[in-house]
């Protein structure tokens, strides 16, 4: 077996309450399993214990066994099990260790006393495979989020591990990277043998690539299922995990529910655009755009950008020309693909980046969370972080004497986002990657919180991967491309008929809705017949 887990059990230090209970699994070579669930539902604990950090590196409670790749990890350690396992966690920026993206993906080669010829093989391998062999003589503190996870998964795949363990591996992955990615882990799981044991909050990205899905539930196994059977678990007992064609079948009340887009469309018989009929109208009308672009609001700018450049010594321009105002009230999201200048812009707008050319005006403070929510934690345990009011807000006061770093990535970006609204209330607040670690309930809980920020004439801007969250929170989408403004719309207009920069709703309907409570009124106006999938 790649891995296996018999009846284990991990309480993290100074924590009453197991983040594992009694899990027993096991996963053989060649198998692609998805780890479903909540946030703090365990699948980042069950990965740590995979790779030996628990309670190695962690500390804490443990009992029961953990096997990875044939090694036990009670006499092994995280050192050795990286040699027949490769991880990825949330956190890419605090595993890359080498100046060089060239240099970081021959050091696990190196480790294991490869030959020279063996490990530039695997480096160009790796850079092919993941699309990264422009970056191999970048500087690794140059990247952007995206292309740092790149690196990182690039070194972990590079030695061809037994097992892999991932944590959200396409949290801050463009679309276009998001689906290369499962492309090469699909390559690995075939032809190779290679285990995969992937966490994921966004399931409609890899669902149609897994064998099994094990859902975990306060840190057991709930589910262990093929995917369509797991949806139909999840339809009766965990809805908050379905994905969003699933949700559209459900609430329109077909069935079974499809797995892929794929069957989605075949299922309902429709190849390019959702029905056009009287009953409908209203669905449609809503998530229509009728005008080329955004309204803008009333009153002066809360941030303007005029024409900024900002152009790299010796390097290429990242930004080109980019003008943009954000209004007091206006939720606005930021897409692209990695590297196209999101991070940047947001650090301009925050007056920590400067443009070489063309300027930047604010109203007032513009408040910053950036990628990694760890930075911004000081302290050795939650409750010193924050007031009790402010973190029994953001749902974290039953986690105070955690360790920030012993959080989950969704979690830790709920406290990250807390501290920087800490306070007097900002003109603007500009998000990179805020929902990377989160589940759908705390999308929803975050959009509301935005929403309520907006109508308290806060401008919003959240740069952001997905499309999903965009479409529920965002009134106008700008999306940037090689350091250029692109399109500026409605947030409609611009996911609603795209191949990669749309909704999984959109895709499925052509483009005739965004949301799954809009798909469903719209078919629902059109008399869909009752559909069976085909296998």
């Amino acid at each position: 077996m790649s891995l296996v887990l018999d009846r284990f059990t991990y309480t993290y230090p100074e924590t009453g309450r197991p983040a594992l209970r009694d899990v027993s699994l096991r996963i053989a070579p060649g198998e692609f399993v998805v780890l479903a669930g909540g946030t703090g539902s365990g699948k980042s604990t069950l990965l740590r214990a995979a790779a030996g950090l628990v309670p190695h590196f962690h500390g804490g409670e443990a009992a029961g066994r953990v096997i990875t790749g044939g090694l036990d990890t009670r006499e092994h350690g995280p050192a050795e099990i990286a040699a027949v396992a490769g991880t990825l966690f949330q956190d890419p920026e605090t595993q890359v260790v080498m100046g060089t993206v060239g240099a970081e993906l021959a050091f696990p080669l190196e480790n294991r006393g490869l030959s020279e010829a063996a490990v530039a093989r695997g480096v160009e391998e790796a850079a092919l495979a993941l699309g990264i062999g422009q970056l191999l003589d970048r500087s690794t503190h140059e990247l952007s989020g995206g292309e740092l996870q790149r690196v990182a998964l690039g070194a972990a795949l590079a030695g061809r591990p037994r097992v892999v363990l991932l944590d959200e591996p396409t949290s801050q992955l463009d679309p276009v990277a998001g689906d290369e990615l499962l492309g090469v882990l699909r390559r690995l799981n075939e032809e190779w043998g290679t285990a995969v044991v992937l966490a994921e909050h966004r399931l409609e990205r890899c669902l149609s690539a897994a064998d099994r899905v094990v859902a975990m539930r306060d840190g057991a196994v709930a589910c262990d299922a093929d995917p369509r059977a797991f949806l139909a678990w999840a339809h009766d007992h965990a809805p908050e995990l379905q994905t969003p064609g699933a949700r559209l079948f459900a609430l329109a009340g077909l069935r079974p529910l499809p797995v892929s887009v794929k069957e989605a469309r075949r299922a309902l018989g429709r190849a390019t655009s959702a029905p056009e009929r009287t009953g409908a109208e209203p669905a449609r009308e809503a998530a229509r755009p009728a005008r080329a672009r955004a309204r803008k609001p009333p009153g002066e700018p809360a941030v303007a950008v005029k024409s900024a450049w900002l152009e790299l010594k010796d390097g290429p321009a990242i930004l080109r020309g980019v003008s943009l105002e954000l209004r007091p009230g206006e939720r606005v999201a930021l897409m692209g693909r990695n590297g196209a200048g999101k991070s940047t812009l947001l650090r301009m707008l925050a007056g920590l980046r400067e443009p070489t050319r063309g300027r930047v005006r604010r109203a007032g403070r513009v408040a910053l969370l950036m990628q990694h929510p760890g930075d911004y934690a000081l302290h050795d345990r939650v409750a010193d972080e924050l007031p009790a009011a402010a973190l029994e807000a953001a749902g974290l006061a039953g986690l105070a004497s955690r360790h920030p770093r012993d959080l989950s990535g969704g979690e830790r970006q709920r406290l990250a986002l807390a501290l920087v609204l800490d306070g007097e209330r900002p003109a603007t607040v500009c998000l990179d990657e805020p929902t990377r670690g989160m589940d759908r309930g705390h999308k929803d809980a975050l959009a509301a919180l935005l929403r309520r920020l907006a109508e308290d004439g806060t401008a919003v801007l959240v740069a952001t991967h997905d499309a999903e969250f965009a479409a529920a929170f965002a009134e106008r989408t700008v999306l940037l491309g090689a350091g250029r403004l692109v399109a500026d719309a409605p947030t409609a207009e611009v996911l609603g008929g795209g191949w990669y920069f749309a909704t999984q709703t959109a895709r499925i309907l052509g483009g005739g809705a965004l949301l799954p409570e809009d798909g469903a009124a719209l078919l629902a106006g059109a008399d869909a017949p009752a559909v069976e999938l085909t296998a």
